[in-house]
């Protein structure tokens, strides 16, 4: 009679065990899953920025152009 209540509190941590690991692993994929989005997300973010900044430069360059003609044609 001893062993009943040994043998229940072993099963019982053996369930707790499993669903506690289960749930751990459904958690990760999930942190996973949504590290992966976030990382296209910045990706797709970095893309912008890069882009942006070669406007930039390439609109620096047509504005010194277009003062320099503005000079050729007044002078």
């Amino acid at each position: 009679m001893e062993w009943i209540p040994l043998a229940a509190a072993a099963v019982t941590g053996i369930l707790s065990f499993l669903g506690t690991y289960f749930s751990n692993r459904k958690q990760t994929a999930l942190m996973a899953y949504r590290l992966e989005q976030l990382e296209k997300k910045v990706d797709k973010h970095n893309n912008v920025i890069e882009r942006t900044y070669e406007l930039e430069k390439t609109t620096a360059v047509m504005k010194e152009r277009l003062d320099e003609l503005d000079k050729q044609k007044a002078g």
